[in-house]
């Protein structure tokens, strides 16, 4: 890799994970999960390896981007403009995704059909309460948002003492957040095959939830950075990526709490 002296960018060196990452992601997950839900023994085994594979590929096309960007000086300010630009962009894409959500939820509720007894939620669904666990997880994840602002002004002002202590907070709240929904999952009176309530609840909450576990893991690999002194007050744009994705998630979580929980559940 190496920068081309006529503009800022750097050109990059051919990598394989693309290529490797395409196998993983289009062939052996998606053929490993045929195989699963068709019911044949070593399915399981093809699927769990699949995902294996790409986070390990993943991981190590990261490790290269770290790299260059770190020890080889490659992310000048016009690369990190794109960056900023590239990651807006797949928060926009995440945005829509759970929007296909949000439209499922209130195409039902507002206008439920005679198949649930034109009402909502439907008869037999018993939904949570908002004002306990959803409202301990929603001071949660808005601490969290605090948390990771503080970490990132601190950051700026070169408290490295205090930086480490958000970061630390940031994780462990994040930690408390996964733990309470798996916990009200276990106790839901309902599930996922319970009419098109329990199919979109489960299916938005628990996608938020996996957000919340790649964000988690996002800020703390972003933790180990830090502690291995990768970010400076003017380059440090994995941990601005990763404070971004945490507000996207703290904002989903709010409209969750308030169309599912709340309104939704009265």
């Amino acid at each position: 890799m190496y920068l081309n002296r006529s503009h800022a960018f750097h050109i990059v060196d051919p990598s394989p994970w693309p290529f490797f990452l395409s196998i993983s992601a289009g062939l052996q997950i998606p053929v490993g999960a045929v195989m699963y839900m068709h019911g044949i023994s070593s399915g399981q085994f093809v699927l769990f390896s699949g995902f294996v594979v790409l986070i390990l590929l993943m991981a190590l096309w990261w490790v290269d981007v770290v790299i260059e960007g770190t020890f080889q000086g490659m992310h000048t300010q016009a690369v990190q403009k794109s960056l900023r630009i590239g990651f807006i962009l797949f928060i926009v894409s995440e945005v829509m995704f759970f929007f296909s959500f949000f439209w499922a939820f209130f195409h039902s509720s507002l206008a439920p059909t005679v198949q649930i007894g034109c009402i909502w939620p439907p008869f037999g669904i018993l939904p949570f309460d908002p004002w306990g666990v959803p409202l301990l997880n929603t001071y949660i994840l808005l601490t969290s948002g605090v948390t990771i602002t503080a970490a990132h002004h601190y950051l700026m002002s070169g408290n490295f003492s205090k930086t480490f202590a958000s970061f630390v907070l940031t994780v462990g709240l994040a930690i408390s957040f996964t733990f309470l929904q798996l916990v009200e999952y276990i106790e839901a009176p309902f599930n996922i095959s319970d009419s098109v309530f329990g199919s979109v609840f489960f299916m938005a909450t628990g996608f938020h939830g996996f957000h919340v576990i790649v964000g988690t893991i996002f800020i703390t690999v972003c933790l180990f950075r830090f502690l291995n002194h990768h970010f400076t007050r003017s380059h440090h744009i994995g941990f601005e990526a990763a404070a971004w994705y945490w507000h996207f998630v703290d904002v989903v979580w709010l409209f969750l709490f308030v169309s599912i929980y709340w309104w939704g559940g009265a």
